[in-house]
């Protein structure tokens, strides 16, 4: 079967692109693009039909037009402390401080911003509806072709087209910045991280609570999978395989994968510290997890469903998959 794959550029599934993973039964077609380019592009044209998949975006679609099925795997993670940027001279030094703020967030579903609304509300105590949400580009004006966005009662927002986010804080226009990448305005130009030691801060609420926060999920076109119901458990399979090979390959030291001169050790630190499995694929390893993004979904008011982790994954294949 020939399918159309859209996929960020990353180490853990370029096994796949570069074709050193097959998976079973498909003949694929890979694109490789930005991310923000990429959900932009199938959340409005949806041409690929396989891609990685913003996780809130696709808890949205399950109640409406169920066009997509999602496979437990996760291509993006990200612990996010460390995207909370607050002006250099801000007194802001905890999030608590931030309940009056004006925060700049470039889309406010998007996975990065949910899971801070809700980690600072549970272990900061920074109420989610407090501050006020100006909406805006991170670096420059909306450039008009996002995919479809919901501002959901409760908040207060504001919305800016006449600069970027990273510019407006910079400039003292606005508080503080939770964004998925850093802005171009840090290190410098009178911006600075809310956490001083935000690897610390995270380390903490992992050992607290032991996620690790998913961003994006593997989904495929619900009808390609109705008609191969074995797809959803092959593309699994390979996305699993190719994600061991990305750390596998970190032990390469005949030529560095990346540009960190002891990646073997970070990685090999990073495993005493959250366990070998903290990138786990399957819904029983990651149904904490799952359960927590569902909760905060819903308190945002972006959902309206208490889905369970099996709910995501309910669908051809599910005999597979749902097992995992």
């Amino acid at each position: 079967m020939k399918l159309t794959i859209g996929l960020s550029g990353s180490a853990r599934t370029r096994p796949l692109a570069d074709g050193r993973v097959g998976i079973d039964g498909v003949e694929p077609e890979f694109t490789v693009m930005g991310v923000q380019a990429l959900f932009n592009l199938q959340m409005t044209a949806h041409p690929f039909d396989v891609c990685e998949f913003p996780i809130v975006t696709y808890l949205r679609s399950l109640e409406r037009d169920r066009r997509y099925l999602a496979v437990p795997v996760f291509p993006s993670r990200h612990f996010r402390l460390s995207c909370i940027f607050v002006g250099a001279h801000s007194p802001a030094v905890t999030p608590s401080d931030l309940a009056a703020a004006r925060i700049g967030v470039s889309v406010f579903d998007m996975a990065a911003a949910v899971w801070l609304r809700g980690i600072l509300q549970d272990h900061y105590g920074l109420d989610r509806f407090a501050p006020t949400y100006v909406i805006g580009g991170l670096e420059g004006a909306r450039l008009g072709d996002e995919h479809p966005q919901l501002y959901p009662p409760g908040f207060t927002f504001e919305h800016r087209t006449d600069a970027g986010l990273a510019q407006l804080l910079a400039a003292g226009e606005i508080d503080a910045l939770m964004t998925a990448r850093a802005p171009s305005t840090w290190p410098g130009d009178g911006v600075r991280r809310l956490f001083d030691e935000p690897r610390a801060a995270e380390f903490d609420y992992y050992r607290q609570t032991g996620i690790f926060p998913a961003m994006h999920v593997l989904a495929v076109k619900r009808d390609i999978a109705e008609r191969c119901p074995g797809l959803p458990g092959a593309l699994y399979r390979a996305f699993g395989t190719a994600q061991q090979m990305a750390r596998d390959d970190l032990f390469d030291s005949a030529a560095l994968d990346t540009v960190l001169p002891w990646q073997l050790e970070e990685l090999l630190e990073t495993e005493r510290a959250l366990g070998a499995g903290y990138w786990a694929t399957g819904l029983a390893a990651n149904r904490p997890m799952l359960e927590r993004i569902i909760d905060y979904s819903l308190a945002d008011g972006l959902i309206g469903t208490a889905f369970t982790p099996e709910d995501l994954f309910a669908g051809p294949g599910q005999a597979d998959i749902l097992t995992t």
